[in-house]
């Protein structure tokens, strides 16, 4: 049978935090430089056609990290740190068998690296990226500096309610029914302006972080591949949200269920993502189906999606040393186009000081069912839910 991992995973390292040990990478010196390998069996999430993406864009990046040089005489000291990454899905990813990231180093400048990273199974490339890191003070004393405001409001929110233990109504934590076991946590807020008839100007809002703390020694850099890790986190769902899409089928609630949940606008769910699905993933599916029964109330008879799979990914991390992956981070998405079967979502993201920390752009393939029973075309394929890779 395949294995999930080239070498036998090591015990889970107590001292790191759960996404550290998730993205850990084990290097494979035997086989060829800067070539890596996922330490772990990385997450199949439910309904998917393949892993969670974010786990290609997080640990693309870690590979490519570990080619920066660190800061040493040789270099004045220089510390180099990731200011962005473009990337593409182009397989899905197998769960059961290793990801080898193959890292090349394109370019080593006074101010700027690049790396590109593939990500490959079975000798096909499922990922690719760009990443391009820049030399921290490389832009002068003097610069042009500007930033997105934090919507207003959202911080007190958080510091409200959203960090005890009765800030309003959490559906079913964790796929495997542990909530510690997550490598994240996320809670999803209200629709903004969900009332409207033009899906562009609505907005979907969530806060999200890692659990437990990074370890200081893994430096900024795990904080970095935290984020790239989570950012993927309902990212192209947001075109299915601001059209009121049903992805998850209409579940069989009971009405003290949805009335409970009422309204959307202080809605709030918390999710996390376990390294690996267990038959307790259902009670996550049926989370979030109830959740979208609540969003969708007003549109009981909306298209449902055939087939939503991510096409490409990009981040701009504008301020890297002021990302703390596990504290409170306020992501606010929107979906300016969609159409010819595809949709585009925008995704900024502040930290708790309200600094905007981070851009990110996504494509994806969004196919609703088709046909008068529902059923999909053939061509269309057999891919159903949020798929990543």
């Amino acid at each position: 049978m395949p294995s999930a991992t080239l070498i036998k995973p090591p015990p889970i390292d107590s001292s790191k935090s759960p996404i550290e040990n998730v993205l850990d990478l084990t290097t494979l010196v035997d086989i060829g430089p800067d070539i890596y390998t996922n330490t772990r069996p990385l997450w199949h999430p439910p309904g998917a056609r393949g892993i969670y993406g974010g786990a290609a864009i997080a640990q693309s990046l870690a590979a490519a990290q570990m080619t920066i040089p660190p800061p040493s005489l040789s270099n004045n000291h220089a510390v180099f740190l990731i200011h962005s990454m473009h990337c593409y899905f182009v397989l899905a990813g197998d769960a059961s068998i290793p990801i080898l990231y193959h890292v090349e180093r394109v370019r080593e400048g006074k101010s700027f690296m690049t790396r590109t990273v593939q990500a490959r199974q079975r000798g096909k490339c499922i990922f690719t990226t760009t990443a391009s890191f820049v030399r921290e003070g490389s832009g002068g004393q003097k610069t042009v500096d500007h930033g997105w405001d934090m919507p207003e409001g959202v911080r007190a929110e958080l510091e409200k309610g959203v960090e005890t233990e009765d800030e309003g109504i959490k559906l079913e934590k964790a796929s495997n029914g542990e909530e510690e076991s997550g490598a994240f946590e996320s809670r999803r807020l209200g629709i903004m302006n969900n009332d409207s008839a033009h899906p562009h100007t609505k907005r979907t809002r969530q806060w999200f972080r890692a659990r437990g703390r990074i370890s200081p020694s893994s430096g900024p850099q795990a904080h970095l591949s935290a984020l790239a890790y989570m950012s993927d986190n309902y990212f192209i769902g947001t075109v299915s949200r601001v059209h009121n899409l049903w992805r998850f089928g209409r579940p069989a609630t009971s009405s003290s269920e949805t009335t409970a949940l009422a309204p959307s606008s202080t809605l709030s769910v918390t999710t996390t993502n376990p390294p690996s699905a267990t038959p307790s993933t259902s009670r996550a599916a049926h989370a979030m189906a109830l959740l979208e029964s609540v969003e969708n109330a007003a549109h009981p008879t909306a298209p449902s999606i055939g087939m939503m799979v991510s096409l490409d990914h990009t981040i701009y991390f504008h301020r890297p040393r002021e990302i703390r992956a596990d504290e409170w981070l306020f992501s606010e998405m929107e979906s300016p186009w969609a159409g010819d079967g595809r949709g585009l979502v925008l995704q900024r993201i502040w930290n708790r000081k309200g600094v905007l920390v981070a851009s990110c752009i996504q494509e994806g393939l969004v196919r609703l069912k088709q046909g008068e029973d529902g059923a999909m075309k053939e061509d269309v394929g057999k891919g159903r839910g949020e798929s990543k890779l």
